[in-house]
Order: C-alpha cells, then sequence, then structure tokens
C-alpha cells in the first residue's frame, strides 16, 4: 500500500507561485510513477501533470503547460509541482496521485491511479 501525503498549498494573488509536495511511502519510490489532478468546485477531477517512474518525462495539461513543472526527489521520495504565474481558475483542492510505473510512461487518466493523496487547497485570488 502506497501513502501520499500533500502540503504546500495555500492562498496566493494572481501572478504569484507556490510549490506543492507530495510525500510517498510503503513503496519504493523509484517503482512510482506520478501525477497531479486537482478539482474545481463543481467541476471534474481534471489532469494537471505527470511524471515518468524513470529519466523523468513528464507530460501537463495545455491549460498549465509552461507555467507548472513537475519535478521528482528519489533521496526524499517526494514529488513537487511548482506553479508559476497562477490564475484565478486554476484554484482548486490539488491531489497527488501514484501508480506502479512502466519505464517512462505517463498517465494522464485518474482511472490509471491507485494511489491518491488526500488533496490540498490551492486558492488563486484576483
Amino acid at each position: 500500500q502506497v501513502q501520499l501525503v500533500e502540503s504546500g498549498g495555500g492562498l496566493v494573488q494572481a501572478g504569484g507561485s507556490l510549490r506543492l509536495s507530495c510525500a510517498a511511502s510503503g513503496r519504493t519510490f523509484s517503482s512510482l510513477a506520478m501525477g497531479w489532478f486537482r478539482q474545481a468546485p463543481g467541476k471534474e477531477r481534471e489532469f494537471v501533470g505527470a511524471i515518468s517512474r524513470r529519466v523523468g518525462l513528464t507530460d501537463y495539461s495545455d491549460a498549465v503547460k509552461g507555467r507548472f513543472t513537475i519535478s521528482r526527489d528519489s533521496a526524499k521520495n517526494t514529488q513537487y509541482l511548482q506553479m508559476h504565474s497562477l490564475k484565478p481558475e486554476d484554484t482548486g483542492v490539488y491531489y497527488c496521485a501514484a501508480r506502479i510505473g512502466s519505464g517512462s510512461s505517463v498517465y494522464r487518466e485518474a482511472y490509471m491511479y491507485d494511489y491518491w493523496g488526500q488533496g490540498t487547497q490551492v486558492t488563486v485570488s484576483s
């Protein structure tokens, strides 16, 4: 069983930056492909970005491409979501997700992930 704990959410003004962290435990971190999703009030959960188990290949939604960066630190068993140029429409609960990964594959769909964190709130004020 994999446990995921997010942190780093908060309130920020439009144009600002935040960095979210997701600490993983319960399984060898290098075996996990990771992802980030978000859910705004009244909307479905949507893909933000993902990073592969190996090599660190990444993929992003069009909404965040060029503004958000995903990285992972195997020494700390942690993945990060660095967010710049935040917009009010980035507001939502951000979820960390994980699954046993295959090589350099990245996964964009929520149903592909087996493990989820509890979520952390990000609010961007205009």
